[in-house]
C-alpha cells in the first residue's frame, strides 16, 4: 500500500511538472518573445529626430533607436497603404500579391471611398481572400494570441475580409467596406470592435474629444493587459500622420507662428502619436514584459503630398513621395527593440516588408506554417549578428504603371506608364539625382528581365503585358 501511494505521489508531481513546464512554455521568453509591431500612416523617412530631422519631437520613438537597432535601408512593400500592407501581412512583393494597388482594375467590389475634403466616390478595391495565409495565421499556430488595433485595409469592400477572418483573434479599429467605423477622421463616433460596430460616446455630435491614436493606443494597452501571461502578436496600425491633418492639440510647435497650421498639425500628429508609443512602452515596462517583448517601429510608405515635405524635410531630401516607387515613396524608417537582447547600432543592410513574414515565423517557433514568400529571415540582424541581405532582388510595381527593382547598390525604376527605365547607382546616389541608364543600357536591359519574371500575372490587375505572354 505505502508502495502504491509512493508511485501515485510521484505521478502526481510528474503531472505537476509537466503542467508547469506547459505552462511556462506558453509564456513568452527573451528568445521566443512577445511582437508589438507598431505602423505609421505616410510618414517619411526623414521625420524622426533619429533619422535626420531638426523640428518634430519624437522622443519616445527616438530612445527605441538609441536602445535598439534601427535600419537606413529598410523598404516598405509599396508606395501606398494597401499593397504595402498585403506585403507586410503575406510575405510577398507586389508582383505577387493579392493587393498591388489601393484601387483594383477587374474583379474586386466596388464601394464609396471618402475623400479628404469629404467627397465621396465609387471605385473598386480587391481584398485578401480565406486562402491568403497572414502573418497573424502563421504566428498563431505557435500559441500566441494575435490582435490588430485599429488600420487594416485588406478588406477591400467585402466584410467578411476584416482581420479577425484573416487570422486575427482580436480585432478593434476601422475598415474600409464599413465606411463610417472612422469618420469623422481622427475623431471617430463608430469604431469596430470584431463584427460589432460601438460607438464613442465622447465624440458624439461631431465632438472632438478622444483622438484615434489615443483610442488605438487604450485598446492596445488593454489587450496587452488581458494576454500578459501568455505570449501575444499586437499589431498596431496608426491612422497618423496620414491626410488629413486633424488634430486640435498644436501647442508642441505653437512657437512657430512662420509655420502654417497645416504644418503644425503634421508635426502635432507625429508627436502626439510619439507620446502614446511612451505610454505602450511605460505599460509593458510596468507589467515586467518589456525584455520578453520584441518592439518594432516602421512607416507604411513615404509622406504624402500633403505633407510639408519642404517645411519639416519629411522626406529627408530622398526623391519622390507616397505612392511613387523612387526612394521618398518607399524607403521607410525601421526600429527594432528589445531590452538585453537587440543591440544599440544603426545598419545598412537591404531589407523589406516580405522578410517580416520568415522572420516572425522564425522568431515565435511558427516556422512549420510558413508559406513560400519573397522575404528571408533577417532575425539574425536584430540580434547584432550578420545576415547577406544585400545579393538578392527587391522588387516593387503598380501593374502596368510603375515598376522598381532594387540589387545591390542598383536601383532600375520608372514610376511613369510608357517611360524608359532609369538607373541609379544609390549607393553613391541616394537622392537618385543621375540617372545613369544610357550608360550602362546592358545592365537595364538586364534588370528590365529580372522585372518581367518578378510580375506574376493578376485577375484583378490584368495589364496587356499578360495577354502578350500568352500569344
Amino acid at each position: 500500500m505505502q508502495k502504491l501511494q509512493t508511485v501515485l505521489t510521484a505521478g502526481a508531481l510528474l503531472a505537476q511538472q509537466s503542467a508547469v513546464a506547459e505552462e511556462q512554455q506558453q509564456k513568452a521568453t527573451p528568445e521566443r518573445p512577445n511582437i508589438v509591431f507598431i505602423l505609421a500612416d505616410d510618414m517619411g523617412y526623414g521625420d524622426l529626430a533619429c533619422y535626420g530631422n531638426e523640428y518634430i519631437k519624437t522622443p519616445n520613438i527616438d530612445r527605441l533607436a538609441a536602445t535598439g537597432t534601427s535600419f537606413t535601408q529598410a523598404y516598405a512593400g509599396s508606395g501606398i497603404s494597401s499593397p504595402s500592407r498585403c506585403s507586410l501581412m503575406t510575405g510577398r512583393n507586389t508582383g505577387n500579391t493579392r493587393i498591388r494597388d489601393n484601387q483594383c482594375y477587374a474583379g474586386g467590389l466596388t464601394g464609396l471611398k471618402i475623400n479628404p475634403r469629404g467627397d465621396t466616390t465609387i471605385v473598386r478595391r480587391a481584398n485578401l481572400l480565406p486562402e491568403d495565409t497572414t502573418l497573424a495565421t502563421v504566428i498563431g499556430t505557435a500559441g500566441y494570441r494575435t490582435c490588430l488595433v485599429n488600420k487594416w485595409h485588406l478588406d477591400g469592400y467585402d466584410p467578411g475580409a476584416a482581420p479577425n477572418h484573416r487570422g486575427f483573434d482580436e480585432f478593434y479599429g476601422w475598415t474600409i467596406s464599413t465606411v463610417h467605423s472612422n469618420s469623422p477622421y481622427y475623431y471617430p463616433y463608430y469604431r469596430l470592435w470584431g463584427d460589432s460596430l460601438v460607438h464613442i460616446e465622447a465624440n458624439a455630435h461631431d465632438a472632438h474629444v478622444r483622438h484615434n491614436t489615443e483610442i488605438s493606443t487604450d485598446d492596445a494597452i488593454a489587450f496587452i493587459h488581458r494576454n500578459k501571461e501568455r505570449p501575444f502578436f499586437l499589431f498596431l496600425g496608426y491612422d497618423a500622420p496620414h491626410e488629413p491633418y486633424n488634430i486640435d492639440d498644436t501647442s508642441w510647435y505653437d512657437e512657430h507662428g512662420e509655420w502654417s497650421m497645416n504644418t503644425k498639425r503634421y508635426a502635432a500628429l507625429v508627436t502626439h502619436m510619439d507620446y502614446h508609443i511612451g505610454r505602450l512602452l511605460a505599460a509593458l515596462d510596468h507589467l515586467g514584459l518589456r525584455e520578453n517583448t520584441l518592439v518594432i517601429f516602421a512607416s507604411d510608405n513615404g509622406a504624402a503630398v500633403m505633407a510639408p515635405l519642404k517645411e519639416l524635410n519629411c522626406g529627408a531630401g530622398l526623391k519622390g513621395r507616397k505612392g511613387q516607387l523612387y526612394e521618398g515613396g518607399i524607403r521607410v524608417p525601421l526600429i527594432v527593440n528589445q531590452p538585453g537582447r537587440v543591440p544599440a547600432r544603426q545598419i545598412s543592410n537591404l531589407v523589406y516588408f516580405p522578410d517580416f513574414m520568415p522572420t516572425l515565423a522564425r522568431l515565435t517557433g511558427s516556422e512549420r506554417a510558413l508559406p513560400q514568400t519573397d522575404g528571408i529571415d533577417i532575425s539574425p540582424l536584430f540580434y547584432g549578428k550578420e545576415a547577406d541581405t544585400d545579393h538578392r532582388q527587391l522588387y516593387w510595381e503598380f501593374p502596368g504603371k510603375q515598376r522598381a527593382l532594387r540589387v545591390g547598390e542598383w536601383k532600375c525604376v520608372t514610376v511613369k506608364k510608357g517611360a524608359p527605365l532609369e538607373l541609379y547607382h544609390i549607393s553613391e546616389d541616394p537622392l537618385e539625382q543621375h540617372n545613369l541608364a544610357s550608360k550602362y543600357p546592358q545592365m537595364v536591359r538586364e534588370f528590365d528581365a529580372i522585372m518581367r519574371q518578378m510580375h506574376k500575372p493578376s485577375a484583378n490587375y490584368p495589364v496587356p503585358e499578360d495577354e502578350e505572354k500568352k500569344k
